[in-house]
């Protein structure tokens, strides 16, 4: 078969040497402690590894120092995982370590492993998204500092994962996180009509809208918005830049609970809104986080073993969900979406 250049590399020739030997063949794994994991192959072979946090936007000095890592400990090998760890791989019990010292001096946590929070996946945020309603980075950074003993410690009865999209477009995985934060606009854009004839496309402007809000100026040139269609989702700022979004006042943050991709015990679950708005208020945002470690601490005190938060959530009722968080229950908290009756819970028996 003809080499090209064609494609992504094959991931089989960067795996340890380990991995291709007993590849397929592992017996059991199992967690030591908190970032530290076990895998041992029916060959008898034993594979460790370290998780770290780190950010999602990194530089190429720290790359360089993970890396001298990796060689010093684990044959030249490590992996980022979906949620931006840094995974070191070790055949030898006696780098774990080691390799846990040289994260603590690039000031790296260990853990995430288990019954923990896991780092947090996010999108851009306000250092390179042109839709974005919130920050990333800053927010993550400053959600992880407040929640970082829970990243490090078992204090939980089962993994929690956390996300963050900087706007409803929602590149990060908000939809299937045990809790989310979304960037919300609450405003419709801006039209700069004297620019919108100049740079923009109106008939793709126009069928940008998922809505159907825009329309063709009846009183001269560019688009009108009708504001009570408007979902605010900024599908017309991207096509459109003279059609700007962000409001420093109208744009703020929303959590949803109870989303999970694992299939074990219950089905995969949808991420449900608990609450609809909070202003942003960077650079630390007390408001959000008090919140969410609010949800996190009833969840730890009334959760089962192995219960994620929307299987609780589900087996207490949203009703004293509500209740035990504080959190108040609005209108906006009803779907009004065009099918939404047919997922409505029309029986009078509530969970108290």
């Amino acid at each position: 078969m003809a080499r090209t250049d064609i494609g992504p590399p094959d991931f089989r020739t960067m795996l340890p040497e380990i991995i291709k030997k007993n590849y397929g063949a592992w017996k059991y794994h199992e967690i030591l402690k908190p970032g530290v994991m076990k895998h041992v192959a029916h060959s008898g072979d034993e594979l460790y590894t370290v998780r770290a946090g780190s950010p999602r936007l990194i530089s190429v000095d720290f790359i360089r120092d993970i890396c001298d890592i990796a060689d010093k400990y684990c044959d030249g090998h490590l992996r980022f995982t979906s949620r931006y760890n840094v995974e070191f791989l070790t055949p030898k019990k006696e780098n774990v370590d080691p390799i846990i010292g040289e994260a603590a001096k690039m000031g790296l946590p260990v853990g995430g492993i288990g019954d923990c929070i896991s780092n947090i996946v996010h999108t851009q945020g306000w250092i390179h998204c042109h839709s974005a309603a919130t920050d990333a980075s800053g927010l993550v950074k400053a959600i992880m500092d407040e929640l970082h003993e829970y990243f490090v410690k078992f204090k939980l009865e089962a993994k929690l994962r956390i996300a963050v999209a900087c706007c409803i477009n929602m590149c990060g995985a908000v939809h299937c996180s045990d809790l989310a934060i979304v960037g919300v606009h609450t405003k419709p854009p801006k039209v700069d009509n004297k620019r919108v004839p100049q740079i923009c496309e109106v008939p793709s402007t126009i069928r940008s809208c998922p809505t159907g809000a825009i329309r063709k100026n009846p009183d001269g040139e560019g688009v009108v918005v009708n504001k009570e269609r408007c979902m605010f989702c900024g599908n017309c700022y991207t096509v459109c830049p003279a059609m700007p979004l962000a409001d420093p006042e109208g744009d703020g943050l929303a959590i949803f609970v109870g989303g999970k991709v694992s299939n074990a015990r219950k089905p995969p679950m949808f991420s449900r809104l608990a609450v609809p708005f909070i202003r942003n208020n960077p650079p630390r945002w007390p408001e959000l986080i008090d919140v969410l470690k609010k949800i996190i601490e009833v969840y730890i005190a009334g959760a089962r073993k192995y219960e994620r938060l929307g299987e609780w959530i589900e087996r207490i009722g949203w009703e004293r969900f509500f209740s035990l968080t504080g959190i108040e229950f609005t209108e906006d908290h009803v779907d009004d979406f065009t099918t939404a009756s047919e997922t409505y819970r029309s029986s009078t028996q509530f969970r108290w």
